[in-house]
């Protein structure tokens, strides 16, 4: 009698097999003529198509915009897009910019975080006051 093996199916574990980039699109504008763009002209012909070969789930569009900065545009599946001025920045510099676009969650603008927790309340045990101590150590 022949025993045969038992095909099995990958099993999903709570998402941890399926991992889902949120953003969707990246857009490189720049200008031919003005030299603010001169650090994306050569971003995009030396290392944009090692970042697009090495990320195929994402669209990379690059188009001409006479006359204005290098923008790096991202849209994300959320509907939500999120642009970066790189003007005057180097090839590396744009790297990086383009990789906090690519790895951004959300596309929410940033914002400086004053406190690190947001409450309604000030503190958890609220505002002191000396009228609100309680007379327990007051000497007889």
């Amino acid at each position: 009698m022949a025993i045969g093996a038992l095909r099995k199916v990958a099993q999903n574990q709570n998402g941890l097999g399926a991992f889902i980039l949120q953003c969707k699109r990246l857009d490189f504008h720049y200008c031919d003529w003005a030299g603010s763009s001169r650090g994306m002209v050569s971003f995009i012909r030396d290392t944009l198509p090692r970042l697009a070969r090495a990320n195929p789930q994402i669209e990379f569009h690059v188009s001409p915009r006479p006359r204005k900065h290098p923008v790096v545009r991202a849209h994300y599946i959320n509907g939500r897009a999120k642009a970066i001025c790189v003007r005057n920045l180097q090839k590396d510099q744009i790297l990086k910019k383009s990789e906090l676009l690519r790895d951004d969650a959300t596309g929410r603008k940033l914002r400086r975080v004053n406190k690190p927790v947001q409450s309604l309340n000030e503190s958890i045990r609220g505002i002191w006051s000396p009228f609100h101590q309680q007379d327990r150590w007051k000497i007889i």
